[in-house]
């Protein structure tokens, strides 16, 4: 019977400790601002205004509110070309730099990753600079060539555009190293047995590679997805949301609400929402997923 205790103990009672701090952690900083946030939403209330509960009437007005879904629209677009192009250029890097044998790899290596170590902020201001109109240094290159200036920031579209490609720049180092742990630990017998059977690389990626990557790539695809939509500092460094709201997204409308117009309960009703879109995103492709290898 003392044996069959502690046979539960050390199954039940002895992990539950040792996630005991994760739980603090995840429940202080996530699970409580959450709960705290959707009380939020059910209110009017600022920083110089007294908190009065009005229901779901924050949500009522956002239904109809033109600047949110113009902001909503952006971070779509900004998210589904940022992750899929992410999820290329970091796979092609990997392809190219997971087999230990070019010369140089772990150089190309360090050169891709190292752009994921800086802040945004940093990434931002750098690029402003790059492709600023009146100081950025492509431009200026231009006025020396005797061309017209490019309006890289100023110009809706591709302000757009420079946003999402120095996302992926910025990013893809991260991902190409997440996806490279994951193709070495595809078992080398499985390429083995495709080349004695004749396989070439085109069916061997399609049959191989693809398949046993399959969770990893829903890894990365999950958490660009989720970066592209809390996406602040570099478009607040970039553009500022311009020209107009060509480039703002959500995140820039919540902060813009809740700390300029102080309108703390409106705010906190859009971040639901974002947080209920992240969520149901990642629910269905998780789900998507177990049904795959159900079906296998």
């Amino acid at each position: 019977m003392k044996h069959h205790t502690k046979g539960n103990f050390h199954q039940t009672a002895a992990p539950l400790l040792f996630l005991l701090p994760n739980i603090l952690i995840f429940g202080t900083f996530i699970i409580i601002p959450a709960i705290q946030g959707l009380r939020m939403s059910l209110t009017e209330w600022g920083v110089f205004t007294p908190e009065r509960f009005i229901g779901l009437a924050n949500f009522k007005e956002l239904a109809g509110d033109t600047v949110f879904w113009k902001t909503f629209s952006n971070t779509l677009v900004y998210s589904v070309f940022t992750v899929s192009l992410i999820m290329v250029y970091a796979l092609v890097l990997a392809l190219l730099l997971h087999k230990n044998t070019l010369k140089g790899e772990k150089f190309f290596r360090s050169l891709f990753y190292i752009p994921s170590l800086l802040s945004m902020i940093t990434v931002g201001i750098a690029w402003r600079f790059i492709l600023g109109d009146e100081m950025g240094i492509i431009n200026y290159l231009l006025r020396a060539s005797g061309l017209s200036p490019v309006g890289w920031l100023t110009d809706g579209k591709l302000a757009m555009v420079s946003l999402i490609g120095v996302s992926i720049w910025a990013q893809a180092g991260y991902y190409m190293v997440v996806l490279i742990a994951g193709l070495q630990a595809i078992p080398t017998e499985l390429y083995e047995a495709a080349t004695i059977d004749g396989a070439g690389s085109a069916r061997t990626f399609t049959s191989i590679t693809l398949p046993m990557l399959r969770s990893t790539l829903l890894v990365v695809l999950v958490l660009s997805t989720i970066a592209s939509f809390k996406a602040y500092e570099l478009i607040a460094v970039m553009t500022k949301g311009g020209p107009g709201y060509a480039t703002k997204l959500i995140v820039q409308q919540v902060y813009q609400v809740a700390f300029l117009e102080d309108r703390m309960g409106y705010a906190s009703a859009m971040s639901i929402v974002l947080m209920l879109i992240i969520a149901l995103f990642t629910v269905v492709q998780f789900k998507l997923n177990g049904k795959e290898q159900d079906n296998e």
